[in-house]
Order: C-alpha cells, then structure tokens, then sequence
C-alpha cells in the first residue's frame, strides 16, 4: 500500500468509529484453533507468533525463504536446497514427470533413476517450476476500474478485462510470469510475478516401493515409513542455475517440541465459503464427484489389466484418482459432522446478525442480502450439476488437446482483455509447453478412455443432450472413440504445433478427425460457460467481495485466505498426537520400517523394495524417518519444505493423517497432523541406500561437479 493510500485508510476507519462499535458489540473476532493458518507472507500473525512461540521472522528471513520456495506449476511444492540449483520435492509430486519419462523397458516409477553425474541428469518434457519474485497489492486498480451500478455480468467482464490488463503489462514490463490472485473471495486482488524456469532435469528418485510405502492402505495414515522424496536440478543455458537462496541443510533435523514452518503453495481450502455452498458440498457436490472417480478408477484398472504395458502406463493415473478417492472420503465424511457445520454457521450468522443491525456500518449494510443472493445462484449452479460434471474429458488427454487448440485459434484472435482467462498473453508461453510436450500418449489408452468417457455421458445426461447429441452424432461411444483416435494426428507434437502457430485458419480448415469433432463441441461448451460466468461466478465474485468486506469491517485483517496454489506459511510444532486410548509418537524409524515389514509378512504393498531391504545392516536403523507436526497444510503443499527457526531444512511434508482431511473446511487442533519426511533420513537413504554420495555432499557441503 502507498503512503497516501494508508493515509485515507486511517481517515476512513476514524470516521467510521462510532458506527463500528456497534457492530464490533455484536460479532466475535473469528478463532484461531491451535497453529491454524495458511498465511500470506504481507499478513503473518506477529503478535500470535511472538506469543505462543517467541520468535517473528524478520523480513531477511522471509524474503530468503521466498525465493528458497518452488512451485511446480503441475501441482506441488518444492524448494531449492543446494547453491547448484538442486529442488527436492515429493516423489509423488514428480510422478507424472517419472511416467511420462519412461517407456516400455524403462520404468522410473517401479525402478527408480539416479544420476550419479551432472551428464546423467535428464531433461523433464514439460516442466515449469515458479518462483515467487515480487507481490503487490491490486485492490484499488480493480475496484476502480469495475462500475458497482452495472449489471453483476457486466461488472464480472470488467474485473477480468481489467486483471488481463494488469498481467499483460506486467508479463511485457518485467518479463516474469504474472498472476492476478483473488484473496478472500474477492475483497483483496494481488498481483504475484513469478521467474519461471522450464529447463528441468531429473536428478534422482526412489524405487515407488520405497517412496509410497504401505501403498493406499497407508496413505493419509499414521504412523508411516516412507521415502517419499525427489530431486531435479534447475538448468539455464544449458547450465546448472546458480543461485544465492537456498535453505541450508539439518543434518539432524527436527526434535520433539520444536517449532517449525511449512512454505508451500496449498491448492484449496473451502473455509471462507458461505453455510449454503458448504450444504451443497456435503448434499450433492462431494458425493456426485466421488461417483465420478469411482468410474475414472474402474475405468483405469480395466486398461491395467489388459498387459503389463498397460498395467505400466497407468500407474500415476490410478495413484492420483485413488489419493483423490481417499481425500475427497474424508472430506467428505468431516461435513457430515454436524457439529462442524454447526460452529461455521454460528460464526455465518455472527456476521449476518452484524450486518442486519440497525446501527451497523455501510460496508456490513452493503452483505445483508449476499449470503441469499450466493444461495441462490448455487442452487441453480446444482440444478446443472451434471452438465458441469459429465461434459468433460479430464481422463482422455488428446482429446482435451484437440478442444484447447480449437480455442486457442479463436481466443488468440481476440483483444488480450476479451479473451478467455488461460488464453491470455500472459499464460501462453505455459500453455504452450503443455500443449507441445513430447511426452508420449498413447492411443490405445486414449481410445479406451474416451469411450468410457461417451458412455458416461450418455447414461447420465441422455441422447437428446445437446453435448451428447453433438458428441456421438447418432454413433455408439466405442465407435465414435475408435474413429476419432484412428483419424488423428494429434499424437505428433510437431502436428499441435502447426494447428497452433497456424491460427484461426488452420484450426477451421483442418480435417483431423478431433480438431473436427472439437469444433463441433465448442459451442456447447462456450454456452454453458456463458452462462456460467454471467449468472453464477459473477454473482459469487460480487456478493463474495461484499461478505469480505463486511468480514474486514467487522474483524479487520485478522485471519487468513482460502488456500489459492500460491505461497503460504504455515508455522507448528513436531508434536504426537493422542488417538483413542493412546499416544501416537512423533517419529518413526527405520528400525519401524523393517518391523513393519516383518509384521505383516512382507505382503504387498509392506513389501520392502529390494534396495532397501539389501541395505538394512548399512542403515543407522535409529534413524528418524518420519515425523508429524501441527502444521496446517492441504493438497498442493506436497513437497512443501519444513525449516526450523533458523532458516534450515528439517524435513520434507508429503501428507496429512486421516484426521487432517477435514482441514479442506475447517483445522482441527488436537489431532489434525502434518506427515514429513525427516532431513536425516533423507540423508541415510542417499548414503547407504542409493549410493547418491556426492548428492549427500552436495545437500551438506560443497556442491560437486
């Protein structure tokens, strides 16, 4: 904020003094629950972190550690721990880039890599990490530039004509990758730019036996005993990327009781939304996409079992619907406590009994209609519910490649601020190196899933459905799948290239058989998104903004935003938790390891991987492996580093137990745990595991060419 926009911000609030004591009478300042928060770096909460733990970051401390955090921009968290441009994140975070690495007779997933020099170290086809530069507040520019008189529709295409603005002169001022992040449903607008780096290359990565250990029985458990861990090396010009921010490495890692930071990039929580729309999750929105995965799982292990090939192109499909299952049942299972959606919607009515007074301040004034407003337009967002959920093609990858080029080519011809948000000039150059990966795809996976695709579609939104009609143009699913993998050519990157590069021409007089079939689709889809831009986000992003404002009124800044993929702070403590009549212990150990395996009859998936077994009488079996702590974290911190008060890499977070799946809506304080990897465990497994000593060293002294 400038100095003269905190001069009026101080006038305002004296102004409005007499009015908000009132107000103020009637609503209680929101809770924080234990180490509650998902902060963002302009809004820590000082005086609760000087309090509770006596230390407050400095800005050094905090700046160091921003430009120490990476984003992988295809979901998850990492940081640079090495001056040589080293990354470690979660071995399931780099699973995708594993799969699309591997091939027939080379699978990193089931085998592990391990580059043992710099000539070793492969090239990723489609990564993008992203590292937080600079953020600025863009409220005002915004606010200013949307007429509050117009019509909801027209004030939702002012807002973005106006972000498009801000981004493309950012992208062509700085040159860094500029986002418009909405923060607190709309009441702030931030700017975040981003050094984007695309040269990847894959360093090294446990055998998936020794990563995801205990398989999905364990996941979302504990206590655990995973290696769950990656490293990449950032390139520039063909180079090792030198930098001076990197977090130092803890050989010993954390211990009981000590406080400790999570810097990640959380994907989405829901806390902030309103009694109504949580209602809808609980009664329509969680279960309806619980039936969807369901299929999508069906749909993938009935292609594994066709062959071992087969089996081998599935593995990061079928582990990421299976996490998503298990999460989303959480989830799940938190709303239908009636006690949690009991305490938000006392908190809920808090805020609306605030705004009805009869001496309540204009900005309460403005909500009191808002949270019925936002009811209604998710009753009608439901009432389309399977449109919105069935007229998709998440599962088929060339497919949603042929409907993204056929918009490309129309958006690209717009002005910059009408087009479609992911087509702006801004969010090209990432789009572009998703859509020319040369990552293989395979057709007889794809055509597979499309039919599935068909079919689901077809028995839920009937023949006469404008998409299915469209879709099958009077064919069964089978046919029309095999038909459209069979006559197209968009397996070739260099094939998407050129329908790119040529434009709206291109795309119009191509004769693939998916390019033609897609811009047989496209008006359906640009209808029902009309309509949903027009009749329900404009309506949550307006009435949203007016309850963040309220909320503001009556709080002031005094909690945190729903978690958006970008960089929060979360701090905590390495704590065990009590779970029945028991204690369950912050560590586990190796020793734990091999007990378990020996437990359970080292039957699938406690099988113990051959390395890891092989290495038993060379470990330090008193090792910590892994640890919790009460870090409040979500989907999206995976790979998230934990550091210690000074700075230092502790451990590596790549779960929650099952009691912090509820955190998509609310934290519980008692048992709700962060899972990590310890530092020093890390370090062993490195060592007498892999045999990655010059890794070893890289990560504790000087970095080894």
């Amino acid at each position: 904020m400038t100095r003269s926009g905190a001069a009026s911000a101080r006038k305002n609030k004296t102004t409005r003094a007499a009015a908000m004591a009132a107000a103020m009478t009637l609503v209680a300042t929101p809770h924080l629950r234990g180490d509650e928060g998902m902060w963002t770096l302009d809004n820590l909460p000082v005086k609760l972190l000087q309090d509770r733990y006596g230390f407050v970051p400095t800005p050094q401390w905090l700046d160091h550690l921003r430009l120490a955090s990476v984003r992988f921009n295809d979901g998850g968290s990492g940081s640079f721990v090495s001056k040589d441009g080293l990354v470690l994140t979660n071995h399931h975070v780099a699973l995708g880039q594993l799969q699309k690495m591997s091939a027939e007779g080379k699978d990193y997933v089931k085998e592990g890599f391990f580059a043992r020099s710099r000539q070793e170290e492969i090239a990723c086809p489609d990564l993008e990490l992203n590292v937080l530069v600079s953020l600025e507040d863009v409220t005002a520019k915004i606010a200013k530039a949307v007429d509050p008189e117009a019509a909801q529709k027209d004030q939702n295409e002012q807002r973005k004509a106006e972000i498009s603005r801000i981004t493309k002169a950012s992208t062509e001022q700085t040159g860094l990758r500029s986002d418009v992040v909405e923060l607190y449903q709309g009441g702030e607008y931030w700017l975040y730019r981003y050094k984007k780096y695309t040269d990847i290359r894959l360093v090294m990565a446990p055998e998936i036996q020794a990563a995801f250990y205990g398989g999905d029985p364990d996941n979302f458990t504990y206590p655990r005993y995973a290696l769950d861990f990656a490293f990449f090396r950032v390139y520039e010009g063909e180079k090792p990327l030198m930098i001076d921010h990197f977090l130092k490495w803890s050989a010993d890692g954390a211990a009981e009781g000590d406080m400790v930071f999570v810097s990640g990039h959380p994907g989405h929580t829901d806390r902030l939304k309103t009694a109504a729309q949580l209602e809808y999750e609980r009664d329509f929105g969680l279960p309806l996409y619980l039936e969807i995965a369901k299929k999508k799982r069906r749909d993938y292990y009935d292609y594994a079992r066709k062959g071992p090939e087969q089996e081998r192109r599935s593995k990061d499909r079928i582990f990421g619907v299976e996490n998503a299952i298990k999460a989303v049942s959480g989830e799940y299972e938190g709303l239908l406590d009636p006690a949690l959606l009991k305490a938000l919607k006392a908190a809920e009515d808090s805020l609306r009994e605030a705004a009805a007074g009869a001496k309540a301040d204009p900005i309460l004034k403005a909500a009191r209609s808002s949270w019925d407003k936002i009811a209604k337009a998710q009753k009608a967002l439901g009432e389309r519910r399977l449109q919105t959920a069935y007229r998709r093609f998440d599962a088929t990858k060339v497919a949603g490649l042929a409907n993204t080029i056929v918009r490309y080519a129309a958006e690209a011809a717009k002005p910059n601020d009408k087009r479609y948000e992911e087509f702006r000039e801004s969010n090209l150059e990432s789009l572009r190196l998703r859509l020319f990966s040369p990552a293989p795809i395979y057709p007889d996976m794809e055509e597979h899933l499309l039919a599935r695709t068909l079919e689901d579609a077809l028995d839920k939104l009937g023949p006469k459905d404008e998409f299915v009609t469209a879709a099958l143009g009077g064919g069964s699913p089978a046919q029309v799948a095999h038909r459209l993998i069979a006559g197209t050519k968009l397996f070739d990157p260099a094939e998407r290239k050129k329908l790119v590069e040529g434009g709206e021409k291109a795309a119009a007089a191509s004769t693939d058989a998916l390019i033609v079939w897609a811009r047989g689709l496209d008006y359906v889809y640009r209808a029902q998104r009309k309509w949903y831009e027009d009749e329900i986000e404009s309506v949550f992003i307006a009435e949203g903004n007016r309850v963040a404002k309220a909320r503001f009124a009556a709080y002031g800044k005094t909690t945190y935003p729903d978690a958006t993929f970008t960089l929060r702070l979360s701090y905590g403590r390495v704590a065990g938790y009590e779970l029945g009549t028991t204690f369950v212990a912050p560590f586990t150990t190796f020793h734990g390891l091999f007990d378990r395996a020996v437990g359970t009859g080292e039957k699938p998936p406690f099988d113990l991987a051959p390395r890891v077994k092989a290495a038993k009488s060379k470990l330090a079996l008193d090792t910590k492996l892994n640890f919790v702590t009460t870090n409040d974290i979500i989907g999206g911190n995976s790979g998230s580093p934990v550091i210690d008060r000074k700075g230092e890499f502790v451990g590596l977070i790549f779960d929650g137990n099952i009691q912090s799946l509820v955190g998509r809506y609310a934290y519980e304080d008692s048992r709700n745990r962060a899972v990590a990897v310890h530092s020093s465990a890390i370090l062993e497994a490195a060592r007498k595991i892999y045999g990655m000593n010059a890794l070893a060293l890289e990560l504790t002294g000087p970095s080894q060419p």
